[in-house]
């Protein structure tokens, strides 16, 4: 099995420096009135694509050989991994077609279709939209570029912790959405490699969390897939796993889980505190620190994954509804 380095990390903000933006890190008075150190937000809902996604996409794409290029990607995605694959395959010149389930809001798959790309949506899983993208491949040749799994996506991926550390150099925690576990690679092993006592916290929901539960068995498995407001930290993390899961045991000091309620309030407080319009995946390093679960050691980096959220959910979640 192939490892990846701090070097390409490096390797891969040089292929995408010039296809995604380097994004804010802001510091909040409101989340460090309430915690009592320095906190600040890794604004990577500013990305073009709306998420983190961007980076980790570009550089996939970006290491296609041309006969590779010809033939097109193909990925399953919850929405923002197809969003940032349909972007960067059209910057380059490259057909995408993007597999999604059923639970995928209809905003995201709105916004994959106009940037070009061919969607299918099918079944009621991650998984079932992965089994496709796997037929299609195999049918088709097309290259498959997952949304975590991959060690191009990884290392994109960990460009935002290049940014971090530049832009705070002495941040003591970082808290992590984490589903499949690409960012949390990524982003842990760039501030893991530049100084290992840095504190890494991977953070997710209650409702389907499969790398917590793989976490706990030792392997990696299937989970049932629930409803939640972090739907892009929904489906599974591959039976087949070769590189995320290790690498977020690994890397991972602490994994907090988190409950619809809180997710809600943090959205809430983003909005009202901040004036942020965030998805729920993106808010759950907000929603940790509100729930008091991160002990108050700083500087503190909360890297906001996205701001891709269907805008009619989180107008309910405002008004006190939440769902």
């Amino acid at each position: 099995m192939s490892t990846l380095q701090l070097h390409d990390i490096y390797l891969a903000r040089q292929r995408i420096e010039a296809l995604v933006r380097r994004t804010a890190l802001e510091y909040s008075p409101s989340l460090s009135r309430r915690v009592g150190v320095a906190v600040y937000l890794k604004l990577e809902s500013q990305q073009i694509t709306g998420s983190f996604k961007l980076r980790g996409a570009s550089n996939a794409v970006a290491q296609l050989t041309a006969e590779q290029k010809v033939r097109g990607v193909v990925a399953a995605s919850t929405g923002n991994h197809g969003r940032a694959l349909a972007y960067a395959a059209s910057r380059q010149g490259v057909k995408a077609t993007i597999c999604l389930s059923n639970l995928v809001p209809a905003n995201k798959v709105q916004a994959i279709r106009e940037l070009g790309a061919e969607v299918c949506i099918i079944g009621q899983s991650q998984d079932d939209a992965q089994r496709e993208a796997e037929r299609i491949a195999r049918d088709q040749g097309a290259s498959m570029l997952p949304p975590f799994d991959h060690l191009a996506i990884i290392a994109g991926q960990g460009t935002l912790g290049l940014e971090i550390l530049e832009q705070q150099p002495d941040v003591a925690q970082i808290l992590v959405p984490l589903s499949g576990g690409g960012l949390f690679a990524g982003v842990a092993l760039a501030l893991k490699s530049a100084n290992p006592n840095i504190v890494t916290h991977g953070i997710s929901m209650q409702r389907g969390a499969a790398m917590h539960t793989s976490l706990q068995a030792g392997h990696p498995l299937e989970v049932e897939e629930l409803p939640t407001l972090a739907d892009s930290l929904g489906g599974g993390i591959g039976l087949d796993n070769r590189y995320s899961f290790n690498m977020t045991r690994d890397l991972c000091d602490h994994l907090h889980l988190l409950s619809e309620t809180s997710i809600a309030d943090a959205i809430r407080h983003a909005h009202r505190e901040e004036r942020l319009v965030l998805e729920g995946a993106a808010v759950v390093g907000i929603a940790a620190l509100l729930d008091g679960l991160i002990e108050p050691r700083g500087p503190i980096v909360v890297v906001v994954s996205g701001r891709n959220v269907d805008i009619d959910q989180h107008l309910r979640v405002l008004a006190g509804a939440d769902a």
